[in-house]
């Protein structure tokens, strides 16, 4: 559970209101502006309202929350902020709303007017649905469901890829060797853009005279960049800090380049990189990666909850990750960013009020009012047959025909059989992906659908080199279509490390047919 009452800027609120707050957003030159939504979709602001930041239609600040009924009950899905500043969110119907500076026309409203009250920004984005927006210091970048890219505001390195260092006053599409491409994740510096696409590629454009676009030079760019030196290694997230980037590979593996004078790229020195750095993380698997193109710090978090964090960390210089308590990467910028500032749109869950599935959650596998427990590799899990028999159809049928209160269960392993019946109960997995394949093989006995596609999510976080193709053949055994794919896909781009792997000399010679038939219409063996 995240702790919005680390930001110093809440601490005012009374702990009543706190509870109702289920996202937020801080930021401002020195932390000192919020936006929050509550449990009831209202939208409230509060704080110095720099430019009419705080889109509450005046410039005055305020140090008590103040509603913003524009944007009640739109459902905000994504929300980033500039260093005017302003800000910029994409709502689940897809719309888009700015408001605050727009010197540069980074509102996208084609004026340099400053917006005092959220206005949709609708040139060129009328019929697209905008899943995702991002800020840099004057410039503003927006994801489409169809993988394309809108930029607008301020140009001066190029960072709006428009071929000049035009400003652009309203959205236009990002072209030039993006077209007919698929993005599927962006990310501002302060001058600079960055997009990843589904093929595992990074393109970087803007200012770069810290090597922060990570194509080995430092010359502005004003159309977007393929990075070269990350050449068969496939991306699934990117970040920028203030003048750095980090990049995470479906391995878990973290890069980084641009700008190190705060140790923010965790090489262990200052220098700065212009190709992309693999930072040693003891060969711990990272899962996500946190950076804020107003600070100069950087985090990650490990597959097992470890946050770790480096860069200039309230003023001291950090020059490699450093393990701490947090249990978020938001943690770490609420108490070491400089300004204290969110990375992202972050949720926080309730405190003492339970909701339903929290309720149900809380009485899995407790004996206090149970009336049934279910008997594995010699231990007891205990259930609601009322539960069961509403959410899964195979225990309704068991469960009207018997009315016994304890059932053995020989066929599954205990940690899959009660990870299938704490889903039933919290809709989630709690087991590690290399376990994720024995409760795959449950949900397809069951015929349980939606937890069969849970698995196989689970399941493609843990891919690596030496189980992919283990991960593979399970995919084919229980006929899960998607993870085959992924599963095929990983191993054609990681072919040389996989083929190598004892589980490729051990495949199944139906299976390695199929393989390398595929593996060929793929294109993977042309010189």
């Amino acid at each position: 559970m995240l702790d919005v009452g680390k930001w110093t800027v809440f601490a005012l609120l009374p702990a009543e209101e706190l509870r109702l707050i289920r996202q937020a957003c801080v930021f401002g030159n020195a932390g000192n502006e919020a936006l929050y939504v509550t449990v009831n979709d209202e939208v409230f602001a509060l704080g110095t309202n720099c430019s009419g930041c705080l889109g509450l239609g005046d410039t005055q600040s305020t140090i008590e929350p103040r509603r913003i009924n524009a944007l009640c009950g739109k459902k905000i899905v994504s929300l980033s902020y500039g260093t005017g500043p302003h800000v910029v969110l994409a709502t689940a119907d897809g719309e888009v709303f700015a408001w605050g500076h727009n010197g540069y026309s980074q509102l996208g409203n084609g004026t340099t007017n400053h917006g005092l009250t959220p206005a949709q920004v609708s040139a060129n984005l009328l019929g697209k649905k905008v899943t995702e927006v991002a800020c840099g210091s004057h410039h503003t970048i927006a994801l489409t469901t169809e993988g394309e890219v809108f930029a607008w505001g301020y140009n001066n390195s190029g960072q709006v890829g428009s071929g000049s260092t035009a400003n652009q006053p309203t959205p236009r599409r990002v072209s030039s060797c993006l077209q007919n491409k698929v993005v599927v994740n962006i990310a501002c510096g302060q001058l600079c853009s960055m997009a990843v696409l589904d093929n595992g590629e990074a393109y970087g454009w803007g200012y770069n005279c810290n090597g922060q676009l990570g194509l080995g030079n430092n010359g502005n760019q004003q159309t977007p960049c393929r990075i070269a030196a990350l050449q068969g290694i496939n991306i699934v997230q990117i970040a920028c800090g203030y003048a750095h980037t980090l990049a995470l590979t479906d391995e878990g593996l973290i890069y980084a380049w641009g700008a190190n004078s705060y140790g923010q790229l965790g090489t262990g020195n200052k220098s700065n990189q212009a190709v992309p750095t693999l930072i040693n993380m003891d060969k711990e698997r990272m899962v996500e990666i946190a950076a804020c193109h107003s600070t100069h710090t950087s985090a990650a978090k490990t597959q097992s909850g470890q946050v770790l964090m480096w860069g200039q960390c309230r003023g001291q210089v950090v020059l490699s990750p450093h393990i701490t308590h947090f249990p978020s990467t938001d943690d770490v910028f609420a108490c070491f960013a400089t300004p204290s500032v969110t990375w992202h749109l972050l949720t926080v869950d309730g405190d003492d009020y339970l909701t339903v599935a929290q309720s149900l959650k809380k009485e899995f596998d407790s004996p206090e009012i149970s009336d049934l427990k279910f008997l594995v590799d010699g231990k007891c899990i205990h259930v609601h047959k009322a539960l069961l028999k509403i959410r899964c159809e195979h225990f309704r049928a068991l469960l009207n025909e018997s009315n016994e209160e304890s059932i053995a269960v020989n066929q599954f392993p205990y940690l899959v059989f009660r990870a299938f019946l704490e889903y039933l109960y919290t809709d989630t997995i709690n087991l590690p992906p290399e376990d994720a394949v024995g409760l795959l093989d449950l949900a397809t006995f069951y015929r349980e659908t939606r937890l069969k596609r849970l698995c196989q999510e689970t399941i493609k976080r843990g891919i690596s080199e030496e189980n992919a193709i283990a991960l593979l053949s399970a995919a084919v055994k229980y006929e899960a279509q998607e993870l085959e794919e992924f599963c095929f896909k990983f191993c054609v781009n990681h072919m040389t490390a996989v083929t190598q792997t004892q589980a490729f000399a051990d495949m199944d010679h139906d299976l390695l047919k199929n393989f390398i038939h595929k593996a060929s219409r793929y294109g993977a063996f042309k010189n």
